[in-house]
């Protein structure tokens, strides 16, 4: 119980610590609106179950990846979630003559009960933690000298690390310590037995002394918060209230690689792309606020673990704590003092990206640094005219012949010959238009998927059709690559003859064409069913179209790749998995597989150029880790993963490398 004197001044001090608190996030609401759009509040009210119980109080992100140290986080936050109830207590019981929070028993020994538990927890958590990072020092803590970072992010990020971990083992320990002393002056409560254990320290103490200090105690731990909550809105552990926030407010997209489209009729527009920090959206500069720097972006991406300069980390890192150095210019109004590749990523780890969202899926609070990087590449080419030369070579063929290949229209059928692939004028009543895509049409090794697809598709009776010489290049490689313009000329194209053909469904052997078809040419006016053919075998395999020979034979073991923008992107990874067991072919799986598998090298239109010095290639990584299973197949979806991967093979060690449908077609005899 405070004294009238001291009531006074506690709420003095609430106040000044509010002032303070008010003016950082004041800026911190100034500096987020200076990025482009609005958030759609309707959107969050109807995320919002979603984000309280799974994102926030359940954890549900943070355990996508780490499981150790996930759970040891989860103690910490979940304490911490549960001490603004005991903070709220302790200052009621301070002020109210007589008043027990929650009461006696009932619910108020459950809430004891909590209270006690969660103090227990949040200091073992908080003092492992510490010990991981300050003792063991683990490489997935630290971001590469090879790569970008602020001048004074690396000591901030210790620096900062050290402050909020002092404050939660200094605010909780001093509470509970205030707990014990207050029990060993009323007496031990079985609804608080740690705290009652650690009270059995203080017998003999006079009840003065206990008195004196239980009242320290809660001096110290309370304003420990008033003195802390100004620093809050600079340091990392504002992702408490971000985190969330980020969830609630991400603008809605049917892909996380979806992205917005560019209006290139706007004159008022200046800008495309993003060169500054205030070119970003609004989410992205919430992306800063929201990041935990815990690195585990860094550890998923394919580009910085094969020794690239890239980390995604490190460009939210140098974001932070730009906005922390420049702030009050940005909250002003004012323009950036320096250029995103002048401060936050080099031009070389932003081309180094392969677009596989690996980083956005493993991330805890919602941040999306790929989305960040392809704005950056767009204001490359857009506005800078600067990408790598190899690109040249992708953007004229798709602006002369529509296809990266540069192959001539009319030989967009050559693979088919001697096949049975009506063309819509053929055939236009077709329940499935296949797009068959530039690589299956042009590239030697892709042609063998589509012509095992148009056996399999033939010998099932689906009513199909190719668009064949009307077919072009749907974009993705463009979009991608930053060269918006050019994947707006080729979407409105396609999104115009599409609606003419107004098919029923649209079947693709490539997940870059399927993610353009379905969840990118929305936008142009174009909406459609898109599935890929590993989802169209599953179906037929159940309805018992496909007639499969795999009795009496040894099928061996098989491993799957999963294409990022098959499996990450939208979600496709069952139905792969169950036309290989159907084919009887007992499947071992990498160690990253499923929406966590790694990328094979080929997207972000890295198909198109060389590869960025490292270590090691990307694909090379990949074809080692599925030798590693013992497989004596690796199976794949994509074409652009088919010739990635056996382009990493070595001439001594070769791994048969075949699509799913190859597969079947074999199992169907049907080989070519």
């Amino acid at each position: 119980m405070l004294t009238l004197p001291e009531k006074i001044a506690f709420l003095v001090l609430v106040l000044i610590s509010l002032y303070f608190t008010g003016r950082g996030v004041a800026r911190m609401i100034a500096i987020i609106r200076r990025g482009r759009g609005r958030p759609d509040w309707g959107l969050a009210a109807r995320r919002a179950v979603d984000v309280v119980v799974a994102k926030t109080m359940a954890l549900a992100p943070t355990f996508r990846a780490r499981p150790l140290t996930s759970v040891i986080h989860g103690l910490v936050a979940w304490g911490f979630m549960f001490y603004v109830l005991v903070n709220i207590g302790d200052v009621l019981e301070a002020y109210i003559p007589g008043f027990v929070f929650m009461g006696q028993g009932g619910v108020g020994s459950v809430y004891r009960l909590g209270a006690d538990i969660f103090s227990v927890s949040v200091l073992v958590g908080m003092m492992a933690l510490m010990i991981r990072r300050y003792m063991l020092r683990p490489t997935s803590l630290t971001l590469a000298d090879r790569t970008l970072v602020h001048p004074k992010a690396r000591a901030g990020i210790t620096r900062d690390s050290a402050i909020v971990g002092a404050f939660i083992l200094l605010h909780v320990g001093g509470r509970f310590v205030g707990e014990s002393l207050h029990l060993a002056y009323v007496g031990p409560d079985a609804w608080q037995p740690m705290a009652s254990a650690v009270g059995g320290w203080w017998v003999g103490t006079s009840p003065l002394a206990l008195e004196i200090a239980r009242h320290t105690a809660w001096w110290f731990a309370l304003g420990l918060i008033l003195a802390f909550l100004p620093y809050f809105p600079h340091s990392k552990h504002i992702h408490l209230f971000m985190a969330p926030i980020n969830y609630l407010l991400r603008p809605e997209r049917r892909s996380m690689g979806e992205l917005e489209a560019l209006d290139f009729e706007d004159e008022n527009i200046e800008q495309f792309g993003a060169a500054r920090l205030e070119d970003l959206s609004y989410s992205s500069l919430i992306d800063a606020y929201a990041c935990i720097m815990c690195n585990r972006c860094q550890e998923a991406c394919p580009a910085y673990t094969t020794g690239k300069v890239l980390s995604p980390a490190a460009l939210e890192v140098n974001k932070r704590y730009f906005i922390n150095i420049e702030g009050g210019r940005l909250a002003s109004g004012e323009a950036s003092a320096q250029t995103l590749t002048e401060f936050a990523i080099t031009p070389e780890a932003v081309w180094a990206c392969t677009a596989c969202g690996a980083c956005n899926q493993v991330c805890p609070v919602g941040n999306e640094p790929m989305r960040d990087i392809l704005e950056i590449r767009r204001d490359l080419v857009l506005m800078q005219n600067s990408f790598p030369e190899q690109l040249q070579t992708a953007f004229r063929g798709m602006e002369r012949t529509v296809n990266p290949w540069n192959v001539p229209p009319e030989n967009r059928l050559a693979w088919a010959e001697g096949l049975s692939v009506p063309t819509v004028e053929e055939n236009p009543d077709a329940e499935i238009l296949w797009w068959v895509g530039c690589a299956p049409a042009t590239d030697p090794r892709a042609q063998k998927t589509a012509q095992a697809l148009a056996r399999v598709l033939t010998a099932a009776g689906v009513s199909f059709a190719v668009l064949g010489a009307r077919e072009q290049c749907t974009g993705d490689a463009a979009r991608r690559a930053g060269n918006e313009y050019l994947f707006n000329e080729l979407a409105m194209a396609n999104v115009e003859l599409l609606n003419q053909v107004a098919p029923k469904r649209i079947l693709t052997t490539c997940p870059h064409c399927m993610h353009v078809l379905q969840n990118e040419y929305p936008a142009f006016g174009g909406d459609y069913q898109v599935i890929h053919h590993t989802q169209l075998l599953q179906e037929l395999l159940a309805a018992g179209r496909l007639s499969l020979n795999t009795a009496g034979q040894d099928m061996g073991t098989i491993t799957f790749h999963d294409p990022c923008y098959l499996g990450r992107q939208n979600g496709v990874v069952a139905a792969p998995r169950r036309a290989l067991a159907e084919a009887g072919l007992s499947l071992t799986e990498m160690p990253r597989h499923g929406q966590a598998s790694f990328c094979c090298g080929a997207g972000g239109s890295q198909m198109w150029k060389e590869e960025e010095a490292g270590t090691a290639r990307v694909g090379e990584t990949r074809l080692e880790e599925a030798r590693r299973t013992g497989a004596g197949t690796l199976a794949v979806g994509c074409p652009f993963c088919m010739i990635m991967l056996e382009s990493s093979q070595e001439s001594d060690s070769q791994m048969p490398i075949r699509d799913v449908v190859e597969i079947v077609a074999e199992r169907m005899g049907l080989e070519g």
